[in-house]
């Protein structure tokens, strides 16, 4: 079963200041903020939840497509598409424009400050989903507005089942826009505060949301994740990573363990489990396609984690 992957494409400039913020920020002078930090430390990383959740079901071998708009700027990402073995049929390049690329400076204290360039991104919309059969079932992830409700709405018109996971582009939608985001969508993944921002932008409860969907999926970082499926509510433990390194692309690669387990049938105690077992394994290294697996060793740590094998 091919799956397709809505969302963004984007370079990471992740950068590391050796002190702290606070002792750089005064709090009754923020009207008029003018600091630099020196960040001896910088790394350029590729990302993007498209580019994020394709490597993920790459390393499970699965057949996966990412759907994405890039800028001129594209062709290492690209690239390393090729190398990688994934397919890049739909990715497009939009000329006059740069490739998505957020900005990131981390001080000792593990906070952070972002800045966001959407870039091509802003054009998701050119891309169409495919209704020739190629595609079984796919996922709306972040990524521009007008792009995000187009494809959940070829989606719904194809009758491909589709995830909708608005990730931190959930403020942008109304009321009405989330409405229909859910009722077109088979499934909904969240985390525990974009559930809670569902709930207050709809005024409906996570019992009501999940009433509508096959399965609403909701993460708790470090206290695992939940799954409710009609009356069924399946609690996912966190699965033990080596070492805590780095969270990013950690729900990316969560999503690839859940749409992988959709695609193979898989039941969802050990669909939960298996997305687990890949978020543990993106934590441990640093950005967010940097974690090497296979699915032999993706199935020996998570019957280390569970005590049964995923497949045979």
């Amino acid at each position: 079963m091919s799956i397709l992957v809505c969302g963004s494409m984007a370079f990471d400039s992740i950068m590391v200041f050796k002190g702290r913020f606070k002792e750089h920020i005064l709090p009754d002078q923020v009207h008029m903020l003018n600091v630099s930090f020196l960040v001896p430390e910088l790394r350029r990383e590729f990302g993007g939840c498209a580019g994020n959740i394709a490597y993920n079901l790459k390393l499970l071998d699965a057949p996966a497509y990412p759907m994405a708009t890039v800028g001129d700027d594209a062709q290492p990402y690209l690239a390393r598409l090729r190398d990688l073995g994934v397919d890049a049929r739909f990715i497009q390049t939009v000329e006059g424009t740069l490739t998505a690329h957020g900005h990131v400076v981390t001080d000792l204290d593990d906070n952070q400050i972002w800045a966001f360039h959407p870039g091509a991104m802003s054009h998701a919309h050119i891309n169409r989903v495919p209704t020739d059969g190629s595609v079984h079932l796919g996922i709306v992830a972040p990524d521009g507005k007008e792009g995000m409700l187009s494809h959940a709405q070829e989606f719904a018109q194809a009758g491909i089942p589709f995830m909708f996971d608005p990730g931190q582009g959930l403020p942008m939608f109304s009321a009405e826009e989330l409405d229909a985001f859910i009722e077109q969508a088979d499934y909904v993944a969240l985390n525990d505060y974009e559930a809670k921002l569902l709930q207050d932008r709809l005024g409906q409860s996570l019992p009501a949301v999940a009433a509508r969907v096959k399965a609403l999926i909701i993460t708790h970082g470090a206290q695992g994740s939940e799954i409710i499926v009609g009356q069924e509510h399946y609690n996912i433990p966190v699965a033990p990573a080596n070492t805590l390194t780095d969270p990013t692309g950690c729900g990316d690669a969560y999503r690839a363990g859940l749409l992988y387990g959709i695609s193979k049938g898989l039941d969802w105690a050990t669909t939960g489990r298996l997305a687990s077992v890949l978020g543990a394994i993106k934590i441990e290294h640093s950005g967010g396609q940097n974690h090497l697996a296979n699915r032999q060793s993706i199935g020996q740590r998570f019957e280390q984690a569970f005590g049964y094998r995923p497949w045979d």
